[in-house]
């Protein structure tokens, strides 16, 4: 094959990486056929089958060295809800809010709306806790 065509291969499998959910198996075999591309168009003549070998050694060991590591990565890269950060601090009562009821609490200089799920009432600038978040709702507890 000439080095264009395997650069084209790759880049389909790039392309096909992108629009196909998976856990990155195309991505490596795309990259391997770019390397391949790559080492033909530097003038290094190779015939079909060591294209073939090269090929198929790079995609088989990219894909069992780094794609464990890849999905490691992206799980822990995943960006975790930034409400769910709120859970377990502590807000300011804007107004009294009676057990079950709802009223605003200030929170990282913001105000929510919130529901006290506690036994307790919450007075006028008590602290009270974040429980948990539902929706743009703050479930509070006095203390």
């Amino acid at each position: 094959m000439l080095w264009w065509h395997w650069m084209f291969v790759g880049l389909a499998l790039l392309g096909a990486e992108l629009v196909t959910p998976g856990g990155f198996y195309i991505l490596f075999f795309g990259l391997s056929a770019l390397v391949v591309g790559s080492v033909l168009g530097l003038g290094l003549a190779l015939p079909d089958w060591a294209q073939w070998l090269l090929f198929s050694v790079l995609a088989v060991l990219s894909l069992v060295l780094f794609r464990g590591r890849l999905l490691g990565m992206m799980k822990r890269a995943a960006p975790s809800s930034e409400v769910d950060t709120l859970i377990g601090e502590q807000a300011i009562a804007l107004e009294a809010i009676e057990t079950g009821g709802v009223g605003k609490v200030e929170l990282r200089g913001s105000a929510w709306s919130a529901k006290n799920g506690g036994s307790m009432e919450i007075t006028k600038g008590q602290r009270c806790r974040v429980e948990r978040v539902d929706g743009l709702t703050l479930w509070v507890t006095a203390g």
